[in-house]
């Protein structure tokens, strides 16, 4: 059982998606929120598996509460949901600990699939539109430099540095497997080693710490 703590401005968006969630077997909602202000003390209060959060929303935005929420260290995990694929605010959420993004217009498998992601701590990205969002956003990301002193980076072995890459590119596993002639098991294991050596919480923060650190650039450059 995944547990849903529903965050969002508009009472008729939460009780959509307090009905889908209720009727599969698999996830339950334990809470609602309508602003950021409430999301953070629900959260706390609540410890749900995943917060379904809003962005735009008065007072305190779905960014700054997706901050807070992460820094808590709890066991939430934050998924974002937006009404643009490419809003401002959405790159802001990744950086700020969201472990991913889905629209609001998702299938409804499309959604429980991404609870269920995000709730076992994968992310919630498909890998064009992560190539979208850094080429989008890439001029508000000043490029960085290679690395060098970094400790998380010093950490990685050369292999484990080239799946970085590929990660920052907006690979899948299928996809790094094939490229670097590697079993996707093999890739899986790397991907582990890699996440925990920088200190990324899922493939999303991989991504963001590749860029930053100028190992990944806009059309997959």
């Amino acid at each position: 059982m995944t547990t849903v703590l529903v965050v969002d401005d508009q009472p008729l968006q939460r009780y959509g998606f307090r009905m889908l969630l209720d009727s599969v077997p698999e996830t339950e909602v334990v809470g609602e929120a309508a602003h950021g202000t409430e999301a953070v003390r629900k959260a706390a209060e609540l410890r749900p598996d995943v917060v379904l959060m809003d962005v735009r929303m008065p007072g305190m935005d779905g960014i700054e509460a997706t901050r807070r929420i992460v820094a808590t260290g709890d066991r939430s995990r934050v998924l974002v949901l937006t009404t643009f694929d490419l809003d401002e605010y959405v790159y802001a959420a990744l950086r700020a600990g969201a472990s991913g993004f889905l629209l609001k217009d998702a299938r409804p498998e499309e959604l429980l699939a991404g609870i269920r992601a995000v709730a076992v701590g994968d992310a919630v990205i498909a890998p064009a539109l992560t190539r979208r969002l850094l080429h989008e956003f890439s001029r508000l990301v000043p490029p960085g430099g290679d690395g060098a002193g970094d400790p998380g980076l010093s950490a990685l072995t050369g292999r484990e540095r080239e799946i970085l890459v590929a990660i920052g590119k907006g690979w899948t596993n299928s996809e790094i497997a094939t490229r670097l002639v590697l079993s996707e098991s093999t890739v899986k294991t790397h991907v582990g080693r890699v996440l925990s050596k920088i200190g990324a919480r899922d493939r999303v923060q991989a991504v963001i710490f590749a860029y930053d650190h100028g190992l990944a650039r806009p059309h997959g450059g």
